[in-house]
């Protein structure tokens, strides 16, 4: 997770061992937790986690900096020169739940976000350093312009919340935006088991694929008669006016089910 350097991939490494240390307290690991590391790195935090918790599973994509945490000789930790985007989580943890944290770069935390959903019956909580503005629509709430499927997806399923805000210069190279740590805390049960169904995360997309259109518009794409998507409006009372950012995933639950998709 954080480190000392960038490497090839192009990541900025935390170095603030004060900020370190706030991340490893947050996470909070147990001797019965079992914790995925994603960018183990040179394993500046990996040796934090694994004082406190039973078992570390080191994710480290960049084979270069696998010397540094083999060097770290620690007995609880199990590496693994994976990309976390193609990586198996049910079968590294034997089907285990996990908490997973990571240092995640931009180009990877919307689609890893996506997989956390997918592989969600493995997380017990999530904890992700995170560019500022990808922190905050995860946290979104509706009828703000940040507001996503992504927001209400994972706010479905866990309850989400930014625990603090890091500063460029606790990064080596400094990077050229804001981070924020993010900690995602999983729910005993959904908000709406109809939002854990692929059919309504295809409709969710439908819904904000062209952001500034009206709801009515996007969802001319569905191919839908006018009658019945009349009668979906009239009974759910959402206005074909709204744009989607201005519905609750509530909302969008009840128009969903009232147009029988």
């Amino acid at each position: 997770m954080p480190r000392s350097r960038r490497h090839a991939l192009g990541q900025h490494f935390l170095k603030n061992p004060r900020i370190l240390q706030k991340i490893a307290d947050t996470i909070s690991p147990q001797k019965e937790d079992l914790v995925i590391e994603i960018g183990a790195g040179e394993g500046t935090l990996t040796r934090l986690l694994a004082e406190a918790a039973g078992r570390v599973i080191a994710i480290e994509k960049d084979p270069r900096l696998l010397p540094a945490l083999q060097n770290l000789h620690l007995n609880n930790v199990v590496i693994l020169e994976e990309d976390a985007l193609r990586v198996d989580f049910r079968q590294v943890t034997g089907g285990k739940t996990a908490k997973i944290a990571g240092n995640l770069p931009y180009s990877i935390s919307t689609p890893l976000l996506f997989r956390i959903l997918a592989e969600k019956s493995i997380c017990q909580e999530c904890h992700f350093l995170l560019q500022k503005e990808v922190a905050e629509r995860i946290c979104a709430t509706p009828g703000t312009k940040k507001i996503a499927p992504l927001s209400l997806l994972l706010q479905n399923d866990f309850e989400t919340g930014i625990r603090f805000r890091v500063a460029r210069g606790s990064f080596s190279p400094p990077p050229q935006v804001d981070s924020a740590f993010v900690s995602l805390i999983k729910r005993k049960s959904p908000l709406f088991s109809t939002a854990t169904e692929a059919r309504f995360q295809n409709f969710l997309q439908v819904c904000f694929q062209q952001r500034r259109k009206k709801l009515a518009n996007n969802l001319k794409s569905l191919g839908l008669s006018p009658d019945r998507l009349a009668q979906a409006y009239s009974s759910t009372e959402v206005n074909p006016d709204v744009r989607s950012e201005q519905l609750s995933l509530q909302q969008f639950v009840d128009f969903y089910q009232a147009l029988m998709l």
